[in-house]
């Protein structure tokens, strides 16, 4: 049996160095990404490179010290191990073919800045964290001059600003100035810069379908989203509207962003919601529940579930219980992306995230190529509130919601 399925081999085939390999979230990135490494960088052969489907492996004729950077999470579980191994690699020498001759070293995107000064190696990015321009920018623009790389993304960019670091790392352009001069034009009379429009977008195009590899998806799951009604308090709700105070603050709301949080805590604060939890979790013996603020945590720990409890977020990382029922408790921000769950078919959102990167990641943590599931549930409790409407709107077209339209 083949290491990578057609799909798979089909990108490996068509990727190259400074390239984006787009794949849906646990459609087997990581795989593809060492195998690229492994035989189109450093010239090794597995099964089906250029033997058919049969068993043969060749080790790597050039290889290279690797550099994986991945999320925390994805590090700290070392799920990279379990793929490296079917390479006969791994980050500890005594369990690869190749021992100390090439180095492997796994890390996360907080500790990129300690690769900077690191050449003639090659680096595989987990996940798109080069947006902007900050430290994590500049150290993966220092890292891919001296270095061959590929970035791993299910969400690459939703603005073409947002592919700027990946241009100026494959020399499209000199720098984030250059791209902002030909290309953006931004809005007159505005507090802070806002793009207006792109100019030379069908150079863009070019450019993007040159370095973007769509992986296509065979798995054979069913996803079923289900709406879960809930309460929220009318009255209290329309007051803050009106009055624009915070009662939990006894202060006046100052901006669109505290505006934005005291609304949505009223409606998330509403009895019927930890209800609502506890029925489905009473169906479903086995759930990750993914929540927004700390006050939504201590909701969802009130709550007598019958059975043991995780919780992975800023402060706490617990790894999922190893029972019969269980319920796991997941920040978005902290949880939404880098590790996976075969062992559960559900997923509840006890409210939404504004963001649809968030919400398509956090989506895809049980829907994985290896799952023994065919139909996964998905959960959202939504109220008739405006903003929890809003929300759903904004996602349901694959955009962010954002409160300042509504301030």
């Amino acid at each position: 049996m083949s290491i990578l399925s057609n799909p798979q081999w089909n990108a490996l085939s068509q990727m190259k160095n400074g390239c984006i390999l787009c794949g849906d979230v646990g459609s087997g990135k990581s795989r593809t990404g060492i195998a690229y490494y492994f035989c189109k960088h450093c010239h090794g052969v597995i099964d089906g490179l250029e033997n058919g489907y049969s068993e043969d492996y060749i080790p790597m004729q050039d290889p290279l010290d690797l550099y994986i950077i991945t999320t925390a999470q994805k590090r700290d579980k070392k799920e990279w191990e379990s793929e490296l191994g079917l390479f006969l690699m791994s980050s500890n020498p005594e369990f690869s073919l190749y021992g100390k001759n090439i180095s492997v070293v796994v890390d996360s995107w907080n500790n990129i800045k300690k690769y900077r000064k690191v050449s003639g190696s090659f680096f595989i990015f987990d996940e798109q964290r080069v947006v902007g321009s900050g430290v994590w920018v500049k150290s993966f623009l220092d890292i891919s001059r001296k270095n061959g790389w590929i970035l791993l993304s299910a969400t690459p960019g939703d603005t073409w600003l947002d592919y700027v670091p990946i241009f100026v790392a494959n020399g499209f352009y000199k720098n984030r100035t250059e791209f902002k001069d030909r290309h953006v034009v931004y809005a007159p009379y505005t507090k802070y810069p806002k793009v207006e429009r792109y100019i030379g977008e069908g150079h863009l195009m070019r450019l993007r379908k040159d370095i973007l590899i769509k992986m296509e998806d065979q798995r054979e799951t069913m996803r079923h989203t289900k709406i879960v009604p809930v309460e929220y308090d009318k009255l209290f709700f329309k007051d803050i509207m009106t009055r624009r105070f915070n009662p939990y603050t006894d202060k006046p709301i100052k901006n669109a962003s505290e505006y934005g949080y005291t609304l949505r805590k009223i409606v998330n604060s509403d009895p019927s919601r930890p209800k609502a939890i506890k029925e489905l979790c009473l169906k479903h013996p086995k759930a990750i529940i993914f929540y927004n603020f700390d006050y939504e945590l201590e909701i969802l720990k009130g709550i007598d579930y019958g059975c043991q409890i995780a919780e992975w977020n800023g402060h706490v990382h617990e790894p999922i219980p190893q029972s019969d029922k269980w319920v796991y408790l997941v920040q978005y921000a902290a949880g939404c992306e880098g590790w996976n769950c075969i062992e559960t078919d559900t997923i509840i959102f006890y409210s939404l995230n504004h963001s649809y990167k968030m919400m398509h990641q956090a989506s895809g943590r049980i829907d994985r190529m290896n799952t023994p599931f065919k139909d996964l549930f998905y959960y959202q409790l939504k109220s008739t509130s405006w903003i929890d409407l809003a929300i759903s709107r904004a996602l349901a077209t694959k955009k962010d919601f954002n409160i300042r339209a509504y301030y």
